[in-house]
This record gives structure tokens, C-alpha cells and sequence, in this order.
């Protein structure tokens, strides 16, 4: 199945990945923000959203795989990526396979591995509802309304079963620890304070061990962190884009100039 992009939007191109279970719905709050700064490109991943006519994917590479089909067959050869938790993996792999297509890579709330509790793995299809309930409990900060939790609940329990435990398995089969330190292309991470499914420990690795990486910890702000403090995690994403663009281009005026 050929995966369409969502596109708002002109200017630098940015491709947004969401994680388990979600769907381009998770980054309405960047859309709205950044259409009107860079071209904003959403994608369902297979088996959400608006492609949830399959089982979806059952290792990160295989998202990897789908996400630079969709942006051939869209005649994107080279963009920003920004990923959320398994989104972030995807957007890593891709800086890893196809470091050419990627100008920059933003790490929001993930992690080098991924591991999940089995207890998740094997909730998902003995009870959805009930460990999806759990999950969101553990995924948003305390301090977030009671109407976000119920909206990414809702959100998450419109994935059959089957994908959200395909997407878990691929989470817990993701390892990327031994090859972070080849990772050339720029890159910014985000990470909630409040995180309790990928601590700030787990961004503070990535970024020890992707070279020049910036790293912005959000005060009280759980793992969906880009819907908790959509403005701060917005203004990060802009400036990182902002300030790769104006090096990009005064890199490229020294050179032309010689």
C-alpha cells in the first residue's frame, strides 16, 4: 500500500513520525504552529490512521522502509525528520540508512532501546482497553487535564490490536546502542522531565552519543510531551531548523566565494 503525506505549508520540509499507536493526529499542535514557518508533512504509519487497512509493522526497519517509499513516491529526496518515541527510532534508522535524505533529525521522547514490559505485550491482545488505560496513565504527566489523556486514549484505542502490539514488538526489538556514535547528521532531542516511559536518562545517552547533538528538557511534561507544552516544544523544533538553515547557508557562502 502506498502511504500518502499530509502537506501544510511552505519552505523547509519537516516530516513528522508519530509513535505506538498513534497517528498524524498527534502533532496537530506543530502543524498549526510551524505550516506557516516550513512545509509540515505528516505521514500515518501502516496500520494507523488513514493507512489502518493492515496489521502494520513488526521491526522499526520495516517503518523505515515504508517512510522513504512515502517520500519518493512524493518527490521529497531530503527533508528534517521529527519522531515520537517509536517515531524517533524510525527517524534515527533513516539517519543511519539513508543519511543523504536527511538534513536533521529531532528525538522526542525515545530512546537508543526501547524495551517493553511483557506485561504491555501480552495486555494488548488479552485486554486493549484496560492496558491502554494503563499505558496513558504511565505516558502523560500528572499535571496534564483529564480531557488530553481521554483524546490520546480515544486516539490509541482506534488501532486494532494487532497493530499496537506489532508496534510494540518492534519498539522492544529496537537496539541502536552500538551505532549512535555514527550518526552524522545534526540532531536535537526532547524529552519531558515528567517522562516516565523513556526517562530523561534515555535522552541524555542519545545525546552523549550522537556527536554535536542538542538536548531540551521540558519542565513538567510527561512522554507526549509535543500535546503537554506544545508552545515550548514548537519554539525548539524552529530553532533548531532555524539555526541548521542559517549554517547551512553561510557554510555554502564560503565556499561559493573562494
Amino acid at each position: 500500500m502506498e502511504i500518502e503525506l499530509e502537506r501544510y505549508g511552505t519552505g523547509e520540509k519537516v516530516l513528522f513520525i508519530h509513535g505506538a499507536g498513534g497517528s498524524t493526529k498527534t502533532w496537530f499542535y506543530q502543524m498549526e504552529y510551524l505550516k506557516t514557518s516550513v512545509e509540515v508533512m505528516l505521514i500515518d504509519l501502516p496500520g494507523h490512521g488513514r493507512a489502518g487497512d493492515s496489521d502494520g509493522c513488526t521491526a522499526i526497519d520495516e517503518h523505515k522502509d515504508s517512510v522513504y517509499r512515502a517520500l519518493k513516491s512524493s518527490g521529497i529526496d531530503r527533508c528534517y525528520m521529527v519522531g515520537h518515541s517509536m517515531g524517533g527510532a524510525i527517524a534515527m534508522s533513516c539517519a543511519l540508512s539513508f543519511p543523504d535524505m536527511v538534513k536533521g533529525i529531532v528525538l522526542m521522547g525515545t530512546g537508543a532501546r526501547l524495551r517493553v514490559f511483557p506485561e504491555i505485550l501480552e495486555g494488548i491482545m488479552k485486554d486493549k482497553e484496560k492496558t491502554l488505560r494503563s499505558i496513558i496513565e504511565f505516558a502523560i504527566s500528572k499535571n496534564a487535564p483529564d480531557l488530553l489523556k481521554k483524546g490520546c486514549f480515544d486516539e490509541m484505542m482506534k488501532c486494532r490490536p494487532e497493530v499496537v502490539y506489532n508496534d510494540f514488538y518492534a519498539c522492544d526489538h529496537f537496539n541502536a546502542m552500538n551505532t549512535l556514535n555514527t550518526i552524522n547528521t545534526p540532531a536535537l532531542i526532547i524529552c519531558g522531565t515528567n517522562d516516565a516511559l523513556t526517562p530523561p536518562k534515555y535522552s541524555r545517552y542519545l545525546h552523549e552519543n550522537i556527536r554535536g547533538s542538542e538536548l531540551v528538557l521540558i519542565k513538567d511534561a510527561g512522554h507526549m510531551v509535543m500535546l503537554e507544552k506544545p508552545e515550548e516544544v514548537n519554539k525548539a523544533i524552529l530553532k533548531f531548523i532555524t539555526k541548521r538553515n542559517r549554517v547551512g547557508s553561510s557554510r555554502f557562502t564560503v565556499h561559493s566565494s573562494r
